[in-house]
């Protein structure tokens, strides 16, 4: 989702009479289709006002990334929260993303992605990438400024937010204003124009077929194939194709900058006004009219491999777990202040229990001995992280290995967060690492000003 100005809703109008989708649930994920393999899937199956996974999904909060955009690139005028008044499972299998008004007219919402950016075909396979969702039901007047979106970003975008969208960003669905349309789009290349017509994008939509898109549930699939020449990516909605964009469309180096990374990781979130709402409805939203409190449902979301080789988005086999800290596996959590050695740092109290390390600001770092990788490559890292920083501080959380002079395989930027003690999860990309290293944290500011406390990290491949 997404910086674009307006993709006209003329873009393609197709009408294909389809049995309707049911509007209940199905509370599992429909068996997989012949010649496919799961690759990964979450059924939102749980309690009734309880958080989705947290091995699956990183909740968004705030109005950006920290260090990156503002109102995440879009012009969209919610705050993202992780209450459950925004964000919940409803006890019937599925995840429901509310957007709410206030009485003093501020709107939130709720943005999650998944915690695994690998997402991609296998050599020489497709990648199909599925959900099953109803938008909010909402339309007409009441529903100006809603923006529902089922996408999938490039995994290099995490810990940078500045690359975009040579990254590639392939969004499934995404709805406006509560009109009967689903919208295809691709971004890449460069902004403006490129091959991607940014702001834009390569889109294309169409109606829901049978019911409404707000109406009913609908399956919304993407498809990535390199088992063609040119390759081709293609969207489809309950199970009729829509829209294609091949390889040679794209050209070079905008085709491998896309694709030749780590993978994508997907997202699911209800923004609220921002350009692409505002430019279809011709003037700002959400308006006096704008109606709050109508969800977003998501009965599934799953990802299939077909075909290939050696399969990327399989679940590798991590080494065996140890105690964390040093000598243990990367793959559980380090807690910080269990550091070997360190400069510059303070252990205190943590609202989240335990210990956190403190007082962090650039040329400090902490150092963790004998952390072992496994055989398996690390692919990126995730650190649990606080900031109360003043306005214009912020700074750099990097990984090293085996000397503090060694140059960063990892970093993520980091700017106030709410409080020394409000935390988030904050992953950032790192050079795929193999073996048992010594691991240092270390951080770096353009400010000599105290800028980060971290609770815990650990790395995910």
């Amino acid at each position: 989702m997404k910086r674009r100005a307006l993709l006209s809703i003329a873009t393609v109008t197709i009408t294909v009479a389809a049995v309707a989708a049911a509007v209940s649930a199905n509370a599992s994920v429909p068996a997989t289709p012949s010649g496919w393999t799961l690759a990964w899937s979450d059924d939102f199956n749980g309690s009734a006002n309880s958080l989705p996974s947290s091995a699956n999904w990183i909740i968004d909060t705030g109005t950006s990334y920290p260090g990156g955009p503002a109102n995440w690139g879009t012009g969209e005028i919610q705050t993202y929260t992780n209450s459950t008044s925004n964000l919940s499972l409803d006890g019937s299998g599925n995840l429901r993303i509310t957007p709410v008004r206030n009485s003093s007219g501020q709107w939130t919402s709720a943005r999650v992605e998944t915690q695994r950016s690998n997402f991609k075909p296998p050599s020489g396979g497709i990648l199909r990438i599925e959900g099953r969702i109803q938008m909010p039901n909402v339309t007409g007047a009441a529903a100006a400024g809603y923006w529902p979106a089922f996408w999938a970003l490039g995994a290099p975008y995490r810990g940078n937010y500045w690359n975009w969208p040579a990254i590639g960003e392939f969004d499934i669905m995404e709805n406006v204003n509560g009109i009967n349309s689903v919208w295809a789009v691709l971004h890449c290349g460069v902004a403006p124009g490129g091959p991607c017509n940014e702001n834009n994008g390569l889109g294309a939509n169409r109606a829901c077929p049978g019911s409404s898109c707000q109406s009913a549930f609908h399956t919304y699939r993407f498809e990535w194939d390199t088992s063609v020449s040119p390759q081709q990516l293609r969207w489809y909605v309950d199970g009729q194709l829509f829209h294609t964009v091949t390889q040679s469309q794209v050209g070079e180096p905008h085709w491998s900058n896309m694709t030749s990374h780590a993978g994508y990781f997907i997202l699911l979130n209800v923004a609220m006004g921002g350009a692409f709402p505002n430019g279809v409805a011709g003037s700002g939203t959400p308006t006096a009219s704008t109606v709050s409190g109508r969800p977003m449902l998501v009965d599934y979301v799953a990802v299939y491999t077909s075909g290939g080789g050696t399969n990327p988005t399989n679940p590798p086999t991590n080494p065996p777990t140890n105690p964390p800290g040093g000598g243990g596996s990367a793959y559980n959590q380090i807690q910080a202040e269990s550091f070997n050695a360190q400069s510059g740092v303070i252990v205190e109290a943590c609202s989240e229990g335990g210990q956190n390390i403190g007082a962090v600001r650039s040329g400090d770092w902490v150092q963790f001995n004998n952390v072992n990788f496994g055989s398996t490559p690390a692919r990126d890292f995730v650190a649990r992280v606080a900031s109360g920083a003043g306005g214009g501080v912020s700074g750099l959380v990097e990984v090293r290995l085996d000397s503090r002079s060694n140059a960063p395989i990892g970093s993520f930027a980091l700017a106030n967060t709410g409080g020394w003690q409000s935390w988030r999860s904050i992953p950032g990309n790192i050079t795929p690492t193999t073996g048992t290293h010594t691991v240092f944290l270390t951080f770096t500011s353009g400010q000599p000003n105290d800028f980060v406390n971290v609770n815990w990290f650990q790395f995910r491949n």
